[in-house]
């Protein structure tokens, strides 16, 4: 299974990032990077798989899929330049098991 991590929206000293659609900005760059076959015919409509806006305890944050770096090793180092040069903190994401019924 990749491994994924989040980029926050929170620069490290808590303060929130500006503009307000950064993840969907920073996933619509990425989005041409998928998995091979995956495309089809309204792909550049979607985001990437391995790049993805989301919302984590009411933050924008962006997920990153580990995979991006086999794929394209320079997507996966701009990603992680970006959240460098914005301080924006970056976690590792775990799994959380379904509980069973």
């Amino acid at each position: 299974m990749a491994s994924e991590f989040f980029i926050l929206g929170l620069t490290t000293d808590g303060k929130q990032f500006r503009p307000s659609d950064w993840a969907e900005r920073l996933a619509g760059v990425l989005s041409c990077f998928r998995p091979e076959g995956s495309g089809g015919r309204h792909a550049h409509l979607q985001f990437s798989p391995y790049v993805t806006p989301t919302v984590v305890n009411g933050i924008k944050a962006v997920v990153v899929n580990e995979g991006l770096r086999e794929i394209q090793p320079m997507a996966y180092n701009f990603v992680k330049e970006f959240a460098k040069d914005n301080k924006l903190q970056v976690v590792e994401a775990c799994l959380i098991p379904d509980e069973k019924a």
